[in-house]
């Protein structure tokens, strides 16, 4: 039996207790069928992310079966609606994923590419991160706006090579055999004393078709822009990142077939997050910022989570609709999922 859970009907009644249950489409009655599903795919997340299998914690066990399998059911029925729509086109779907800072959301992607591939699919997972401007591009932009702390640093609207990210997406849904490739861009955040910069082609992951699955994520991913008198009211400096978050529907968004968006109660909960990480990576010795300076950091994303946050969960990202579904995450501060209504 599967560690932590004395019985299968433990284990079912366990899964069927996830606030997300409903949200994804799961009965009670489906899970008890396909109770091995859950136990296969549980027993890989378990081991993917090294916990006890024997002694996991409530916290873990939520982790794995109300939170990461409730949402790669889903995905997999969103695959399922896209390969029936666009029935032998080889189309890939790309499932967007909209989430604060240091809320998960790259865990939360590398185990659904570890899912989607343990059941002999392909995945790939690009990140808005990957698509910021080069370090002399960033500083030409933090000179021509000298006086705007939102634009100094990467992060905000404005900050990306929003035309590569678009090039990226396209080169990655024009994989149909074996014998196309695509070269997916990285950043690194670490070169230039931590002020980062895109990384070389040469150290370019190389993707080989056909590809099932594009996984795009990013910190302010799905983002609607308001009008330049709410940004300014929010903060001055934001009205040139309103500005430039014009282009990025169209640019990016539009490529997205179904969404998930991880909801936050207090976006401040970022600051902490991030402080945690940090405090992490000083323990283990690596290089990292300071208390201070992670407050200067995080400070210059929340005008942007003041002025966008409120749209997103109000009416879902840019492109949501009858044909993009979207499906809300609610976490708590510990990252949980919970029951809160959308």
């Amino acid at each position: 039996m599967c560690g932590a859970f004395s019985t299968d009907e433990d284990l079912q009644g366990f899964i069927c207790e996830s606030p997300l249950l409903s949200k994804v489409g799961l009965a009670p009655e489906a899970v008890s069928k396909n109770l091995d599903w859950w136990k296969e795919l549980g027993t890989l997340l378990i081991n993917n992310l090294q916990m006890d299998s024997e002694n996991l914690t409530d916290a873990e066990r939520e982790r794995v079966y109300q939170y990461y399998l409730p949402v790669y059911h889903w995905c997999q029925s969103q695959l399922q609606r896209h390969k029936e729509q666009n029935a032998g086109t080889c189309q890939p779907i790309v499932l967007g994923l909209s989430a604060p800072q240091g809320c998960g959301k790259t865990t939360v992607v590398e185990q659904l590419e570890a899912l989607f591939r343990a059941q002999g699919m392909t995945a790939v997972a690009v990140s808005v991160d990957d698509f910021y401007l080069t370090f002399e591009e960033q500083q030409a932009l933090a000179e021509a706006h000298p006086g705007n702390a939102l634009l100094q640093f990467r992060g905000n609207a404005g900050s990306h090579d929003v035309a590569l990210g678009t090039d990226t997406l396209r080169s990655l849904l024009a994989l149909k055999t074996p014998e196309d490739e695509a070269a997916t861009p990285r950043y690194d955040k670490s070169l230039n004393e931590g002020r980062g910069d895109r990384a070389p082609p040469i150290q370019w992951p190389v993707v080989k078709g056909p590809v099932d699955v594009i996984l795009f994520e990013g910190w302010m991913f799905g983002f609607a822009p308001v009008s330049e008198e709410e940004a300014c009211t929010v903060d001055p400096q934001l009205k040139e990142v309103n500005a430039a978050l014009r282009g990025y529907k169209a640019a990016w968004d539009s490529f997205v077939d179904a969404w998930m968006v991880i909801k936050v109660d207090d976006h401040n909960w970022v600051q902490k997050w991030r402080l945690q990480a940090e405090v992490a990576m000083r323990e283990k010795g690596l290089p990292c910022m300071t208390d201070e300076q992670v407050k200067d950091f995080v400070d210059r994303f929340l005008p942007a989570y003041r002025a966008y946050l409120p749209g997103l969960y109000a009416d879902g990202p840019t492109t949501a609709g009858e044909d993009v579904p979207v499906l809300v995450i609610d976490v708590d501060e510990n990252r949980s999922v919970h029951g809160h209504s959308d």
